[in-house]
């Protein structure tokens, strides 16, 4: 499986990225050796994910959501608790 997520950092910004190891990436993370925006906004929390079966889905996803406004960012994370699994 292949996830496009979405991070809340420590200042309270978002963060978007895709994954193969949900579980993983965020340890990695939180763990100050992730991506370099979020290495300074620390601790980050998981407050949306997607599942894709490819790569290229995951990716095309994360591209589509990092145009989004901080605003319907915030719309879509607040409705995704309806649609978890």
């Amino acid at each position: 499986m292949n996830f496009c997520y979405m991070l809340r950092c420590g200042d309270g910004t978002l963060y978007t990225g895709w994954t193969k190891d949900l579980e993983q990436r965020l340890q990695t993370h939180n763990a100050g050796r992730g991506g370099k925006y979020t290495r300074s906004r620390l601790p980050v929390e998981l407050v949306y994910r997607e599942k894709f079966e490819t790569k290229e889905e995951a990716m095309s996803r994360e591209w589509h959501l990092k145009r989004l406004t901080r605003q319907e960012k915030l719309r879509l994370i607040a409705g995704a608790g309806r649609n978890e699994e």
